[in-house]
């Protein structure tokens, strides 16, 4: 994870030396916020990935001397196929455009959304993919 700090301190620095330079180019203050924010994330994220990764062993992809067939194997469960994030995409377009031709329309796709989203979290719970 030291790469993964590393690469989030350099986006830190970058934020910090152009914080400033839009600050005084613009004087816009809402700009200077938003890049203030984004200083603090980048560096709150640097710092977690850091303690985290020195209080971790080194992953394979951190050695210098590690093999490829080190990082083989299973990387986990993925679905052989799904209609659901079509019906929670459907449902999210539908409450979009609920706003621009009735709001009744964001309140059926509120409904559908619910439907759509426990169907795609409890797929595997029912039919033939029962656990």
């Amino acid at each position: 994870m030291k790469v993964e700090g590393l690469l989030f301190g350099a986006i830190g620095a970058f934020f910090l030396i152009v914080t400033p330079i839009y600050w005084l180019m613009s004087g816009e203050i809402i700009g200077t916020v938003a890049l203030i924010l984004s200083l603090l994330l980048a560096f709150m994220v640097a710092g977690y990935l850091l303690v985290v990764g020195s209080k971790m062993d080194a992953r394979y992809e951190d050695r210098k001397d590690a093999e490829i067939v080190e990082g083989t194997g299973a990387l986990g469960f993925f679905p052989p196929k799904s209609l659901w994030p079509f019906w929670l995409a459907l449902t999210i377009t539908m409450f979009a455009l609920g706003p621009i031709f009735g709001w009744w329309i964001s309140l059926l796709a509120a409904g559908a959304g619910i439907w759509a989203l426990s169907g795609w979290v409890y797929e595997f719970y029912r039919g033939d993919y029962q656990h």
